[in-house]
C-alpha cells in the first residue's frame, strides 16, 4: 500500500546506485545530528553551572569580608564591655551598698518590663 506508490518500491540499494546516500550513511548523519544537538545542550549547561559558580564565588566572598566585619565589631563591642563592667566594677568599690541596690533594682525592672513586653507581644500574636 505505502511502499509502492506510482509503481515504485523502496529500496535502499537503489538510493545508492543513483548518488543518494544509504540507509547506513542516512543513520549515520542522524546519529551525528542527535550528537551534535546534545552536545549543543551540554555546553549550555556547562556555561550555566559556570556562571552559577562565579556568582556563588562572589557572594562567598560578600559573605566573609561581612563576617570579617562583624568579627571586629564584636571585638569592639568586647572592649566597650570589659570596659563598662571594670568601670560598674570601680563605682561599686567606692559607692558602698547604696549603689548596689540601684543596680539590682534597675537590673530587677529591665527583667520585669522584657518579661511583660513579651507576654503582651505574644497575646497580641505579633
Amino acid at each position: 500500500m505505502y511502499g509502492n506508490r506510482g509503481g515504485r518500491s523502496y529500496n535502499p540499494g537503489s538510493l545508492e546506485a543513483g548518488g543518494g546516500m544509504s540507509a547506513t550513511e542516512m543513520n549515520a548523519n542522524i546519529m551525528e545530528q542527535q550528537n551534535n544537538d546534545r552536545i549543543n545542550e551540554l555546553s549550555e549547561s556547562v556555561a550555566r553551572l559556570k556562571g552559577l559558580t562565579i556568582d556563588i564565588g562572589n557572594e562567598v566572598k560578600e559573605q566573609n569580608s561581612l563576617l570579617d566585619n562583624m568579627g571586629d565589631s564584636f571585638g569592639n563591642v568586647g572592649d566597650m564591655l570589659a570596659g563598662s563592667l571594670k568601670r560598674i566594677g570601680t563605682m561599686l568599690e567606692k559607692g558602698g551598698a547604696k549603689h548596689m541596690c540601684y543596680m539590682i533594682g534597675f537590673v530587677v525592672f529591665v527583667m520585669c518590663f522584657l518579661y511583660w513586653l513579651m507576654t503582651y507581644k505574644g497575646q497580641n500574636g505579633v
